[in-house]
């Protein structure tokens, strides 16, 4: 369990001094725990960068360690031998729309007492972390299940796309089909993985996606202030969009021809109290919210 211990410190504070201040203990501890661990293993687990980047072997190692530790606690608290007044501690993947939308009030249904420790990354790629040993669920886009994970549907975002009303009046003139201005009329997009505004583009010229005049802007409420300023159209979620349309700061430049985006839970295939029931909270809030 030692360096189990050490692994997980080391890949959650990045680098091996961060870890031997959590363990109490000094830098060349947690190195010859880990080269131990390598070695036992016949496999290099970690490449020392900063942060540290776990190797695919690495990642193998980290989910079972994780896995480890959580199995070790929720052992000891069903036979009541835990007393150092430790709550159970879960890292989770989450997507941003969700997390500022349905997510955190469902984790308030959770009745255990929890530390929940949220990785916020794009739906498309929240699964790279549950792959890596990172996190122990993970709300995704994707169906398929990562090895060693269960998966549930949770429902969809549904999103629409809108513009500031000087937007429209400068880059999308009356007349002129939706199809043929919007691909070369600015973007706002929130990361270079965000594809929801190619995917609409593309949805209305049957190839082509968005333009290359594109602003980056990878914080929600600087994405949504970048398109209420006119700055560019985006994709937003329906319930951040609808009272902005009815206010008159942003159009609707396609009613009728939202997209949906499915959202599914992941999570370790693992016997924890604590798991299952932010499982049940996140399915019950995410019947009820999502589309």
């Amino acid at each position: 369990m030692e360096l189990a211990r050490t692994l997980l410190a080391v890949v959650d504070e990045g680098t091996f001094d961060a870890a031997a201040a959590v363990l109490h203990v000094t830098p060349s501890a947690v190195s010859q725990r880990i080269k131990a661990l390598e070695q036992r293993t016949g496999r290099v687990l970690l490449t020392r960068s900063k942060p540290v980047r776990v190797t695919e072997s690495g990642e193998v190692v980290v989910r079972f360690a994780r896995q480890l530790v959580r199995l070790e606690h929720d052992t000891w608290s069903e036979l009541g031998m835990t007393d150092d007044g430790e709550p159970v501690r879960l890292p989770i993947a989450v997507n941003s729309d969700s997390l500022s939308t349905w997510f955190l009030p469902a984790l308030t249904r959770v009745p255990l007492r929890i530390c929940f420790e949220l990785h916020r990354e794009d739906q498309d790629h929240t699964v790279a972390l549950l792959r890596e040993g990172r996190v122990m669920a993970a709300v995704t886009s994707s169906p398929e299940p990562v090895a060693g994970c269960s998966v549930r549907r949770l429902g969809s975002l549904r999103y629409v796309p809108v513009a500031s009303p000087a937007f429209v009046a400068r880059w999308l003139p009356a007349g002129t089909p939706l199809r043929q201005s919007l691909p070369d009329a600015p973007v706002v997009v929130f990361d270079r993985n965000d594809d929801l505004q190619d995917e609409f583009v593309r949805s209305l010229t049957g190839g082509r996606g968005a333009g290359r005049w594109r602003h980056h802007l990878p914080a929600l409420d600087a994405f949504l202030e970048a398109v209420v300023a006119g700055m560019g159209w985006g994709m937003l979620g329906i319930q951040a969009a609808e009272p902005l349309e009815r206010s008159g700061a942003l159009v609707n430049l396609a009613p009728g021809r939202p997209i949906d985006s499915p959202l599914y839970w992941q999570q370790w295939k693992l016997d924890s109290p604590a798991l299952a029931a932010v499982a049940e909270a996140v399915a019950a809030t995410a019947a009820e919210q999502l589309a």
